[in-house]
């Protein structure tokens, strides 16, 4: 049987795989749904195979990239969840301070793709620090189920306080300028928002598909925004038309991409959900955007 080709699969199986993996349906009810599916010499294995993460193959930048310093450290949350693990990359060579961003994972901790999105934006020329908000539970787990389980189990505005200490310690780092993005997917694009709204002195942040703010709390951004939305991503853009209202009224500083034709998660290039020419092009932006607010 030839493999599975993303134009295979029918947009139904993707918004399935989004419910599934924001905990709107547990894995029984999505491997039922998914039987509907399996047809004509499509089985359930290969649909659950093709829609699953790849973390081994997928990984843009070597974890040993003899360019990079990447290694884990902790740093003192003390709002939130204590003592939070992250990765800290940066170019190896430098003699200047540099520019930091925080990156933020998505609803399942500090998995393969989130470390690598990290050791990009270091090859870029950046001070990164990707925080792992499982730490309190032990850390991610090892697969995406499981890493979605322990996070439910977390407050999420704590979670938010652990990633706003991140903010501190990597402001106050030797080898940054001081001037600190911040980058999430998913609840990280929530966490990206919301650190605008509570950090005032945020020199940016670029939610990717995340969350918004209420107007109450979007009146107290002070940091310039790049927002970047999928278009088929209707749960998460249904906040979009409040949101914008709000950022007009108060009259923020901001820039909104929405990608045609592409899901919730397109950035991610573990899953078939990936679209490489928007995740580029996102990327490419993202960049761009952090290399003007942050020199």
């Amino acid at each position: 049987m030839k493999p599975l080709r993303k134009e295979d699969i029918q947009q139904e199986v993707f918004d399935l795989y989004d419910d599934y993996a924001h905990n709107k349906i547990d894995r029984r009810q999505f491997v039922e749904k998914l039987s509907v599916f399996a047809v004509g010499g499509i089985t359930i294995t290969s649909l659950l195979s093709f829609i699953s993460p790849n973390y081994v193959d997928t990984l843009l930048v070597d974890p040993k990239d003899s360019k990079l310093n990447s290694d884990y450290i902790t740093y003192e949350s003390p709002q939130g969840g204590g003592t939070i693990k992250g990765l800290l990359s940066m170019p190896k060579k430098t003699k200047e301070k540099l520019p930091g961003i925080i990156v933020v994972h998505e609803n399942r901790g500090l998995n393969p793709y989130i470390e690598d999105v990290g050791r990009r934006a270091a090859i870029e020329g950046f001070i990164s620090l990707a925080p792992d908000a499982l730490t309190p539970l032990g850390g991610y787990p090892g697969n995406d189920d499981d890493g979605r389980a322990l996070q439910r189990q977390r407050d999420r505005y704590e979670m938010l306080e652990d990633f706003i200490a991140a903010y501190n310690y990597l402001k106050n780092h030797k080898n940054c300028n001081g001037k600190i993005g911040v980058v999430g997917f998913c609840f990280g694009g929530w966490i990206a928002n919301m650190m605008a709204v509570k950090v005032p002195t945020l020199s940016a942040a670029v939610p990717f598909y995340g969350g918004q703010p209420s107007a109450e709390d979007t009146a107290k951004i002070k940091a310039p925004l790049l927002i970047q939305y999928a278009e088929l991503d209707t749960r998460v853009n249904a906040g979009w038309q409040a949101y914008e209202a709000a950022l007009k009224e108060y009259n923020k500083t901001y820039t909104t991409y929405i990608y045609p034709g592409v899901n919730h998660g397109f950035h991610n290039n573990t899953t078939p959900r990936y679209d490489e020419a928007a995740a580029t092009l996102a990327w490419k932006r993202t960049i761009d955007f952090f290399k003007n607010k942050l020199q």
